[in-house]
């Protein structure tokens, strides 16, 4: 075996299932810290290119998270402040057939009970929700699509404020937990 095939063993062995070395990372700056997720197109392609375009575009700036269950998960993405739903392009395809697992910590697509409905929605997992992946209880599953590497300190911390109802929303937050700005990472040193 040649030195270089050796070395993109060794090298593969210590990045992560569904990682690659190159994987794109995203801030979420909140009113209660910064959340960093790390994700995953090598699995999900059309779902993170779809994620990426919406924080290119500023889409996730101004918005909160708009349903929190603790032990549960939490959502956000297409909600301002005063539930003021945000207009999204055109849904995707659902890629929850890719491997990946609705495992605490991880980032997946927020859909309606259609399969390819989702378009700008997220949560983040703050359980192990077996019941979410593919096929799930439907046939499709929730797509993950990335995975939360640092500040999972604030997702639990989201995760525990107190919630309400807000005209026909349950689960909403008494206080506004605001995505101040979701920016690509450039440099991951």
């Amino acid at each position: 075996m040649k030195l270089e095939h050796l070395f993109l063993l060794t090298a593969a062995a210590v990045v992560p299932s569904g990682a690659l070395a190159t994987d794109p990372q995203v801030d979420l700056k909140t009113n209660l810290g910064t959340i960093r997720l790390e994700l995953y197109p090598a699995r999900a392609p059309k779902t993170v290119e779809n994620f990426l375009q919406y924080v290119k575009d500023g889409h996730y700036n101004g918005v909160i998270f708009h349903r929190v269950i603790p032990n549960f998960m939490i959502q956000g993405g297409g909600f301002e402040k005063g539930m003021k739903e945000k207009p999204t392009r055109p849904p995707i395809e659902n890629e929850a057939k890719n491997g990946l697992k609705n495992d605490l910590g991880t980032l997946a697509m927020a859909r309606t009970n259609q399969p390819h409905s989702a378009s700008a929605q997220f949560f983040i997992n703050t359980k192990n929700n077996d019941f979410l992946n593919y096929p799930g209880q439907d046939g499709w599953g929730y797509a993950v699509f990335g995975k939360v590497v640092s500040g999972m300190d604030v997702v639990m911390k989201i995760s525990g404020v107190p919630t309400g109802s807000s005209g026909m929303f349950q689960d909403v937050p008494r206080e506004p937990v605001v995505i101040e700005s979701a920016t690509l990472v450039a440099d991951k040193k």
